[in-house]
């Protein structure tokens, strides 16, 4: 079983787009479209990909901006946590903000912890890490040891706490009981910048690390 990521910086926000693919099938999985629904589309394209859903982290306009056109062009249902569900059809519910552009489709699958996500041969694990949205998640490929940490965890830092539903306690329990519990070499695929891996950020994370 091979998983292949490729990273699409998107949106204003620089937000990271991850086309998840099984290489022995071509199915794959979009995480978080955040904008740039072309190159979303013509990475789909050149990987020869069939996309089987549309899975967002989280409800923040930055990662959800093009599900819309993703979703047209793909036919691929739209999965996410059931405490952000209700946002991606009234973003101001938890940004607090909205910047216009087409409103997100309603959600086609509700997600909750532990649920698994299938494509081609691989399949991986709903991880419910609230802090930064009610709904937050992150996403566990155990077989070869990625998580998809959306805007929990980055590298040297943590999602932000200030917006309607962030709860900064609830941010840290999330990281250190869900995702630091995982093995040290596990690659960290963020919502923003660099990956990293889960031994770093439990040594070096300024805001929730041991070191």
């Amino acid at each position: 079983m091979g998983l292949a990521v490729r990273t699409l910086v998107v949106g204003m926000l620089q937000t990271n787009c991850y086309l998840a693919l099984c290489t022995e099938t071509k199915e794959a999985i979009v995480i978080d479209p955040g904008g740039d629904a072309r190159r979303i589309l013509r990475a789909v394209d050149e990987a020869g990909a069939t996309v089987r859903l549309i899975v967002d982290t989280h409800a923040h306009f930055d990662h959800v901006a093009a599900n819309a056109a993703v979703h047209e062009a793909t036919k691929a249902p739209i999965a996410i946590h059931r405490l952000d569900a209700g946002a991606l059809t009234e973003p101001m519910a938890l940004f607090g903000l909205s910047l216009g552009g087409p409103p997100s489709p309603p959600a086609d699958r509700l997600l909750e912890d532990g649920d698994e996500i299938r494509f081609g041969n691989l399949s991986l694990r709903v991880l419910h890490t609230p802090g930064h949205t009610p709904g937050g998640i992150s996403l566990y490929y155990e077989a070869e040891r990625a998580v998809f940490s959306g805007d929990t965890l980055f590298q040297y830092g943590v999602g932000r706490t200030d917006f309607p539903g962030g709860d900064p306690d609830m941010l840290v329990r999330s990281i250190r009981s869900r995702l630091f519990v995982l093995p040290d070499d596990t690659v960290v695929y963020p919502g923003h910048g660099p990956a990293t891996t889960i031994g770093a950020e439990r040594l070096g994370n300024p805001f929730v690390g041991e070191g």
